[in-house]
Formats: structure tokens, sequence, C-alpha cells
């Protein structure tokens, strides 16, 4: 059964953004002042947002799910009333860092929206995150396409990746965030394809648990030495980098290995 439709989440995948460090620094900036007070009777210190953390509690979701995540898993007493104070202090470093230039794409990921578009299967962008957006129309795919032996579809002078998809659902507002199916859902929707002919490219256990639940195949993209857990997750195929995939294979249903 051949892919109709490849729906990728944005954060982890096509750009390494500074979520992550936003999420982090903003938390260790309100134990530090705000509530001080609290702080000693949670199992929160600084070293302990780890990466994995991060990916397994807080990657994937909605702002304020993310916030809640991340506060419970710290035994933050009152997580719920305090998460939208915490998701407000995330956003405006996120919007800092972004506005400083503090991210870059992935290569691996823009060749392979490249080869995938350049084959005639309809894309979309299908980030929880509401900044998403912005990050994909400030990188340049012009200048990306213009390296050799890629192949890719015509390429207006200008162009930016977000011109790219076909559908762009990041922060779409639906009635439930991932592991929720209803972005994905949505995002298919969009595109017109059925469910079933999707394919997601999901960096998050979040994010895989969502395509499954939508009845799409996903592929895991494991950066961060998570293979196991993107397995854990429901991931039909986990790879390292997207430069291991075929995009001739995808076109046909297969999510195979690139030719040596």
């Amino acid at each position: 059964m051949r892919f109709e439709g490849v729906l990728f989440d944005v954060d982890g995948v096509v750009v390494d953004s500074p979520h992550e460090r936003a999420w982090r620094e903003a938390l260790e900036a309100l134990m530090a002042t705000e509530w001080r007070a609290i702080a000693p009777g949670t199992r929160y210190a600084p070293e302990r947002f780890t990466t994995a953390v991060y990916q397994g509690e807080v990657a994937g979701k909605a702002r304020e799910s993310g916030a809640r995540a991340a506060l419970d898993y710290f035994g933050v007493p009152d997580a719920e009333a305090r998460a939208r104070v915490y998701a407000e202090r995330k956003q405006a470093a996120l919007l800092r860092k972004i506005e400083a230039g503090e991210f870059v794409v992935f290569p691996d990921a823009t060749r392979l929206i490249l080869g995938i578009k350049a084959r005639g299967v309809p894309i979309a962008a299908a980030s929880s995150s509401r900044n998403a957006s912005e990050l994909l129309r400030r990188i340049r795919a012009d200048l990306f396409a213009e390296q050799p032996r890629i192949r890719r579809p015509p390429v207006a002078p200008g162009a930016t990746l977000l011109d790219l998809f076909d559908a762009d659902l990041c922060g779409a507002a639906v009635a439930h965030g991932k592991p929720a199916p209803d972005l994905f859902l949505a995002a298919a929707g969009a595109l017109g394809v059925p469910p079933a002919r999707c394919l997601v490219v999901e960096d998050a256990p979040s994010g895989v648990q969502a395509a499954k639940a939508a009845g799409m195949t996903a592929l895991g993209v494991a950066r961060l030495a998570d293979d196991a857990l993107l397995a854990a997750a429901g991931a039909d195929r986990v790879v390292t980098t997207l430069d291991e995939v075929d995009p001739d294979a995808l076109v046909e249903g297969r999510i195979a290995a690139r030719a040596a």
C-alpha cells in the first residue's frame, strides 16, 4: 500500500529547536525565585531535568500539558495551577531564543522532505508547538536545494522550508493533544489522504503513540539515543538519521534503507 501523505513533526525531527533549553531554563528560574519556598519539598534539581526526562515527559505535548507533566514528574505541588505560569515563562524564553537564531535545521530531514516532494507525495507539518511554523519560515529551502546530488522539486527563489509543505497544522486547535491522534487525523484530512495511507515522522514517544492511535505508520527518529523509547511507543521502524530512509521505497509504502 503506497504512502499518499507524509506528516512531519518539527521539533527534534526537522529542526534542532531551543524548546528543551527553554523548558529547562524557565523551570530553573522559577525554582530559584518565585517558587524558591517550595523547591526543597520537590524532587527537582537543575541537573535532574535531563534530556531523557524532556523526551519522556514533555516532548510532543501541547504547551500546558507539557508543563503539567514536567511539574508532576518533579513532584511540584499544585502542578495544575502552576502549569500556566511555567508554560508562559517557557514561551517567553523560547521566543527570545528563536529571535536570536538559536536553532538549526537537520540536513537529513530537509533532504528527505525534498526527496518526497520530488516524488509527488504531499507532506504536512504537524507539530503540537505553535512556534514550529515560525521556525520553518526562518529556514531558506532554496539555498539548501542548491546542494549537489539531491533529487528535488522546483524550489522558487526565496522559498522557505514552510513553503514546501502542502499543509501546516503546527499548533492547530484540536480537542486532545498528543498522544491522542487528533492532530495527525486533522493533518491527514488537510491533505485529503486516508489515515491508513499516511506515514508519520516523529522523535517523541507521545508522537509515535499518536500516530499509531490514528492508524498510521510511524517512523521514529532517535536523535538522542532513545531508540528503545520509540520502539516501546510502537514505532514501526526506528532510525538514527533520516538519510537511512529511501524515498523511492516510501512512495511504494515501505520504510527501507537507502542503497549504499
